[in-house]
């Protein structure tokens, strides 16, 4: 059997092979609710094979959202509709996941097809927040630099949102560490410029996410999984690097974290990407090689034997795929069909695939 089809099992769950769903923002979502068009998209990736369905990034407040029209789960009528799609997705022999998040100082902007830029409170928008009083534009809004309350009350959301994860039938939660968010802005010094317990050092800088880390494995079962994305680096001089990384992910791995999910990015505007296949890919492989943590690796992933290269050079332990997933949502049958493995198929289609 092909390492990509090679089951993998964490904790007490199952993946049947190696293909995970990386969350993707629908931006879809009124106050929060899923819908119909989250079941479809999540649904039809689950009958495409995919071992691991991960929502996308998730707001655990209002204020987290990124545009007002991101998936939310910060109150318990936003269950239902989730429970719908973890039980289809199950019903699919898959894992269905989810990705907690909080934007901090990128929340409050239109979605991507609409500009990206600044939504103002007279047009829907409210008041962002973050580590430091720093805008990460010219075109984003300025944020408020959070005081220990509101820090307080931002682990708070993730500890309730973990609840509902774990009431709405979800079996693995990953916490949104990564691409700029409100947890990379207190990783990064380019972000987080404050002089007390989140702060400074290393040891500051990291201390908000493993509060978060802490108290929501209080909450959530010691047999289902805890995953954690992270960009590995800020692609700009003097920030979060990856050497930093390593260190993170060999504390978080001694406070339970069962993954460390690998990308990069996504703090600054004046980042330098050498974007290209597998352009992430060795970022995962070091944190994976000098802390012996399962990990993922994301990132212009595009081909069945591109993924396969992957896993057998032991560059990473999952392969986590986006936009081929968006352009082809049974990627998981058309891999094993090229790498010549069998593969069970839902029955209603088995007869297009003889």
């Amino acid at each position: 059997m092909t390492k990509l089809f090679h089951p993998l099992e964490i904790k007490n769950i199952r993946l049947k092979n190696r293909i995970i769903v990386s969350p993707m923002c629908q931006y879809s979502a009124e106050d929060g609710f899923a819908n119909d068009w989250h079941l479809v998209h999540l649904g039809s990736r689950a009958v495409g094979g995919a071992a691991l369905i991960i929502a996308e990034a998730t707001a655990v407040s209002p204020e987290g959202r990124i545009s007002p029209h991101d998936l939310g789960i910060w109150k318990d009528e936003h269950i239902e509709k989730l429970r719908q799609i973890t039980s289809f997705i199950k019903a699919q022999h898959a894992i269905p996941g989810i990705q907690l998040s909080h934007a901090g100082r990128k929340a409050s902007t239109a979605e991507p097809w609409n500009g990206r830029g600044e939504i103002l409170p007279e047009e829907g928008g409210w008041q962002t927040f973050a580590p430091s009083a720093v805008a990460y534009s010219d075109t984003y809004p300025m944020p408020l630099a959070l005081d220990e309350e509101g820090i307080r009350n931002i682990v708070t959301d993730f500890v309730k949102a973990t609840e509902r994860v774990y009431r709405a039938g979800f079996e693995v939660v990953e916490v949104h560490a990564a691409h700029g968010y409100l947890l990379h802005q207190f990783l990064s010094p380019l972000s987080n410029q404050r002089t007390d317990a989140y702060g400074g050092s290393f040891e500051n800088r990291i201390r908000l996410l493993l509060e978060i880390v802490e108290e929501i494995k209080t909450v959530w079962p010691d047999t289902l999984p805890i995953f954690v994305r992270i960009s590995a680096t800020d692609w700009a001089e003097g920030g979060w690097n990856p050497e930093e990384s390593v260190a993170l992910t060999n504390i978080l791995k001694e406070k339970g974290v069962d993954l460390i999910d690998v990308s990069t990015g996504g703090l600054v505007p004046h980042q330098k990407i050498p974007v290209g296949p597998g352009y992430q890919l060795p970022f995962a492989s070091k944190i994976k090689k000098e802390t012996g943590m399962l990990t993922s690796a994301v990132g212009m992933i595009t081909d069945a034997a591109q993924a396969e290269t992957i896993l057998v050079n032991g560059d990473a332990d999952l392969v986590m795929i986006a936009r081929e997933l968006l352009r082809d949502p049974y990627f998981p049958i058309h891999a094993a069909r090229k790498l010549n493995t069998d593969i069970s198929l839902p029955v209603q289609y088995e007869r297009a695939w003889s």
